[in-house]
């Protein structure tokens, strides 16, 4: 397959776990990606000197990083250093209560019951044995997996194990599953924020949800030096199994030839010849014809788009309160705040307040201190107005206050605020959705598009694509549309090269990102 192109859109996460696959098995590889660096929302800003996260903040599911490192021949930790938290995360209430939870059940169920009760620390324990029945159930079959649809998702449980088929609970929502677990209502607002994770609305995400946590409790590791270290390391990798990287390049149109995706057409009005092209972008933006009308048809049908962001990033000092590296202060109405986003399209008036202490692994920092923050409340994707300035300066104010609530001053010395309208500039059709589609109602991920679009030849990779999103969804994503694209190319029974009028060049070999 020497001979056979493949041309990535895109260099987040899923674009380059793609694209090191592809080099790897001796593919030639071109990766155009419009921003200046890879990561796509793996991203840092620099405020007053100092490099902080402004997207994920930790990852989990490290062996499909070391899968992904190893198909090229490399091993993870020669690449990032990962430092394990102790404290997953802590959570904090404005009536005084604090817990925080670890990676050992029996020490989450004593915190627990020390806070809400021995009845409910069995609860835990009972939610926490259903969440690894539901991995069990689903990380090979589904995450890890060519996207099912639901009569060969069960047939795949089937095969694993007839009795895990009881534990997906696909019918039932979150935040109803965990009424069976837990009467105390902080708690019940503790696991329901895993329905975050996917962008969804605890109240319509279905229970399989569950295994998010799950998936933390197995262990959660900060990246020494920053999260864009772990973007840096798989260009690096790609670059040396002879991927080539173009920054600056912005993809105009998809070209269309004989059926089939047959190459791309940059801003500058370049052609590039490949034999498949892997779209790393939100799906989306295929059937908006963000990628030309040849494209519109291969992109899925719309759908409910998931939760966006305000984010506050800067140097600040904190006072009161012993950040962990990850930490929750909640609001008092989930109800609210949920109905407020996805019904009524505002920011919270009480948000839940999430702040990652960047400098901080599990000890707490001396107050006063200047020290990196990333903090972040949920928003709605833009809609049908943009959100006013009034609207998130006030949201601003309203954290700050709940934070001081929960015991927890804090002071921005330098600070960027990044909104919904800021991540829908970023990534084009998402309306600033940051999660793809919503992941709402029982067969939303049957509607998250495979690895293999509707067009020949082109594939989609990303938070968008199945399995969904997340650093190490978006990688195995990543990992599908190689395989599907490899396979593709090997089953070919003869290459006839692409012609263009007006000329078409190619992408070479060349392992520089000069481009």
């Amino acid at each position: 397959m020497g001979d056979r192109r493949v041309i990535v859109i895109g260099s987040g996460i899923g674009g380059l776990a793609a694209a090191l696959l592809t080099a790897a098995r001796g593919v030639p590889t071109l990766v155009l990606e419009r921003a200046e660096a890879p990561g796509g929302k793996l991203s840092e800003i620099e405020i007053a000197g100092r490099p902080i996260d402004a997207g994920p903040t930790v990852l989990t599911m490290r062996d499909v990083f070391e899968d992904v490192f190893a198909s090229a021949g490399a091993a993870l930790d020669d690449h990032v250093k990962l430092k394990p938290l102790g404290v997953l995360a802590r959570h904090a209430w404005a009536d005084g209560a604090r817990l925080d939870l670890t990676g050992d059940v029996e020490e989450n169920a004593d915190a627990i019951g020390a806070l809400a009760g021995a009845d409910e620390a069995r609860g835990y324990r009972a939610f926490a044995s259903r969440g690894a029945r539901m991995l069990k159930a689903l990380d090979s079959t589904f995450m890890r997996a060519s996207r099912p649809n639901p009569v060969s998702l069960v047939a795949r449980v089937g095969r694993l194990d007839w009795r895990s088929l009881t534990a997906i609970s696909p019918f039932e929502t979150l935040w109803s599953a965990l009424g069976t677990h837990f009467r105390d209502a902080r708690l019940r607002q503790l696991f329901a924020r895993y329905a975050t994770y996917c962008g969804a609305s605890p109240f319509l995400a279905p229970a399989t949800l569950m295994l998010v946590a799950e998936v933390e409790r197995r262990g959660v590791w900060r990246i020494e030096g920053g999260m864009r270290r772990l973007a840096d390391a798989l260009r690096g990798v790609a670059e040396r199994a002879g991927a080539e990287f173009r920054f600056g390049a912005d993809v105009e149109s998809l070209v269309v030839e004989g059926g089939r995706a047959a190459g791309v057409v940059t801003r500058g009005g370049e052609k590039l010849a490949a034999d498949a092209v892997i779209f790393n972008g939100d799906a989306a933006a295929l059937g908006a014809g963000l990628l030309g009308e040849g494209a519109r048809k291969a992109g899925p049908a719309p759908q409910g788009r998931s939760l966006s962001a305000m984010t506050l990033i800067g140097v600040g000092a904190t006072r009161g309160f012993p950040l962990a590296h990850h930490n929750v202060f909640f609001g008092p109405d989930y109800v609210e705040e949920f109905d407020a986003i996805f019904k009524h399209g505002r920011l919270p008036a009480q948000p839940t307040t999430y702040v990652c202490a960047s400098d901080r692994q599990d000890e707490a920092g001396e107050d006063g201190e200047a020290e990196r923050l990333f903090v972040l409340v949920n928003a709605p994707a833009e809609g049908a107005r943009a959100l006013t300035g009034e609207e998130l300066r006030g949201c601003e104010k309203a954290a700050m206050a709940l934070m001081r609530r929960c015991g927890l001053t804090l002071e921005m010395k330098a600070a960027h605020r990044a909104t919904p309208a800021d991540f829908a500039a970023r990534f084009p059709a998402t309306g600033g959705a940051l999660y793809g589609a919503a992941a709402h109602g029982w067969s939303a991920a049957f509607r998250r598009p495979a690895a293999r679009a509707r067009l020949p030849g082109l594939y989609l990779a990303g938070g968008s694509a199945h399995p969904g999103p997340g650093l190490p969804m978006a990688a195995l994503s990543g990992r599908q549309a190689a395989l599907a694209a490899i396979s593709d190319l090997a089953s070919m029974r003869r290459y006839v090269p692409a012609a263009m009028s007006g000329g078409m060049s190619t992408p070479s070999a060349r392992t520089d990102a000069s481009g």
